[in-house]
């Protein structure tokens, strides 16, 4: 006849059905490395933080579980740099395992809101007592171009800026351009002068030259 169990004995069985419990060693590396990097941030400031890890904290907030810093990496490897990151069009950044249709929109709004924070900061002065500001903004918006761009910025008679529009696009060593549609868009704008501007997608520069509508000075060319 079997000796019926004691309660302590009853007490002492494991229980089949609960799942156990990992060792701390058997824990993932990440957990708690979003909290520390918030941590990082908020003590040293973002401008402290490398490239990577500025890139995981945006990517925090698209992706909300599990280690995204491989994906940062992937991405800064595939585009040379944060700037290249922003300035792939969204079927490039789809190319990286792990970016879907969500993740490269949100990355395309960060960069629509520097070209917007970079082109104010353009027309809040003259353009040119502000040449500096100027080749920033056309450097964010021109530097990671794969293709050819022309684009036009229209001046007021303060030599402020009126719009920047790009005018055509092209292929990676040639964008045509067509002189009666800069000066019918002038005129429609009543600038007084333009600013034309080109890249070279093949050797990393960019070109800018200054029109007045009744003068020509063009500047040196001036690398990226």
């Amino acid at each position: 006849m079997d000796t019926p169990l004691s309660v302590e004995d009853a007490g002492a069985q494991p229980d089949l059905w609960l799942t156990p419990r990992r060792a701390p060693k058997d824990r993932p590396h990440y957990l708690g490395h979003r909290d520390r990097l918030r941590d990082r941030a908020t003590a040293g400031g973002l401008a402290a933080l490398p490239d990577y890890e500025l890139l995981e904290l945006y990517l925090f907030r698209a992706i909300p579980r599990g280690d995204v810093k491989p994906l940062a990496k992937q991405l800064l490897a595939r585009f040379g740099s944060l700037g290249g990151v922003l300035g792939a069009t969204p079927e490039e950044l789809r190319t990286v395992k792990g970016v879907g249709e969500a993740l490269a929109l949100d990355l395309k709004l960060l960069h629509e809101a520097s070209l917007r924070s970079a082109r104010e900061q353009v027309a809040r002065r003259p353009v040119i007592s502000s040449w500096s500001a100027l080749l920033a903004y056309v450097k964010t918006a021109l530097a990671h171009e794969a293709r050819e761009q022309f684009r036009v910025l229209f001046l007021d008679k303060k030599n402020q800026l009126i719009a920047d529009e790009v005018m055509n696009r092209g292929t990676v060593d040639h964008a045509p351009v067509y002189p009666r549609e800069v000066v019918r868009r002038a005129l429609e704008l009543s600038a007084s002068a333009v600013i034309l501007v080109h890249n070279h997608p093949t050797q990393g520069t960019f070109v800018p030259q200054d029109h007045g509508l009744n003068r020509m000075n063009p500047l040196n060319n001036l690398p990226l």
